[in-house]
């Protein structure tokens, strides 16, 4: 995590190095990458699971096209909750529609990074940029892997009672039963809860012991050399958390409830594409609700994906948690339009409004030391 205690108005070498670090990420090869590991997932499971008579079914018309529209709301109502949210922690030192603009910048930079590393240090440099004060920036980043890892570690048992195994693996009716998928879960689960427990102490109850936590535990030889590191983490822990303590009930049900509706808008807008899809056999009220948590379940295993945004993992993973409600070709459509929707779309517009940002933030620094000057 960058070090948010001790920010101040970098240098014009430092500026520049972060400015040319943030170009990195709209290259061409950078944004190529994803593309092209999801085509080629993409081709090679048409080309193992091909079905000319189960893709004859699939047909446009205006109860698909409705869905598709449906799907669309939802992705645009996901973002605006993920705005919302920002807007929120940030507690009116930010802009509404900056947050917006900034959770274009976040997500364009998750799709390019790994999902397993994730991708708010672009994010991050770009909230400073909007003079955010460190305890705000600390408050922002931590309160926000709060919010996103119990929302899952809250609501997966809640599913899992109402469908069991069969939400995490089709067919699964035990434990015996779970396979690659099965154990996956359990792995990420499992982390999830221990490193949510974690920021959640440290930002609510006693950030002073999670620094002193850090501390020792870098005195052991093969951690010494994050000592410094460390330090300056257990430091962003206690200035999240005393800006966190100054808010009231309000501030804390708006963040949960912008976390709630963005991560719901996302598996919802997944449903309504099998509606789309599912022609022939339209899913019931109950089937809609276990496709629900298999995609809730879905998305932490592919947490995991060491590829950029989770690119050729989230296809596979995706014909495979649908197999015992539509044949593999059928998914596969589907499973192309979710990821041109909810993941290239954020390709595209992060190519555009990264570089048109960063201008901005040129722009302004030049004015500002212009004044400067002049006074």
């Amino acid at each position: 995590m960058p070090d948010l205690t001790n920010q101040h108005d970098p240098t014009d070498s430092e500026f520049e190095a972060q400015h040319t670090e943030m170009l990195r990420t709209v290259s061409t090869s950078r944004i190529m990458i994803p593309i092209l590991i999801g085509v080629a997932v993409v081709g090679f499971l048409f080309w193992r699971q091909f079905d000319p008579e189960a893709l004859g079914r699939v047909s446009w018309n205006a109860r698909s096209i409705f869905w598709v529209g449906m799907a669309i709301v939802l992705l645009v109502f996901r973002h605006l909750s993920y705005a919302f949210r920002l807007y929120t922690i940030a507690d009116g030192e930010l802009r509404y529609l900056k947050c917006v603009e900034l959770i274009f910048i976040w997500e364009f930079s998750s799709a390019v990074t790994p999902t397993s590393v994730g991708g708010s240090a672009v994010a991050l440099f770009a909230m400073a940029q909007e003079n955010l004060s460190a305890a705000r920036t600390a408050a922002i980043v931590i309160y926000t892997v709060v919010l996103d890892t119990f929302f899952f570690v809250l609501t997966l048992p809640v599913l899992f009672l109402f469908f069991g195994f069969g939400m995490i693996q089709p067919g699964a009716q035990q434990l015996s039963d779970l396979r690659v998928w099965g154990d996956y879960f359990l792995i990420t689960y499992t982390v999830m809860l221990v490193y949510g427990s974690v920021f959640y102490y440290g930002l609510f109850r006693d950030p002073r012991r999670i620094k002193q936590f850090l501390m020792w535990m870098t005195r052991l030889p093969l951690l010494r050399r994050y000592a410094k590191g460390a330090e300056k983490t257990g430091n962003e822990f206690i200035a999240a958390s005393k800006e966190i303590s100054q808010q009231g009930r309000s501030y804390h049900l708006r963040a949960i409830a912008g976390t709630v509706g963005a991560w719901s808008c996302k598996f919802m807008l997944m449903g309504c594409l099998v509606i789309a899809f599912t022609q022939v056999n339209p899913l019931q009220l109950s089937d809609q609700l276990l496709v629900y948590a298999r995609f809730e379940a879905m998305f932490i295993i592919v947490l995991l994906a060491p590829t950029p945004g989770g690119a050729g993992f989230a296809e596979l993973a995706f014909g495979q948690f649908l197999s015992d409600f539509i044949p593999r070709s059928v998914s596969l459509i589907i499973a192309v339009v979710w990821r041109l929707l909810a993941y290239y779309s954020y390709l595209l517009a992060g190519a555009v409004i990264l570089p048109n940002w960063i201008r901005g933030v040129v722009n302004r620094r030049r004015i500002t030391k212009a004044a400067a000057h002049t006074e």
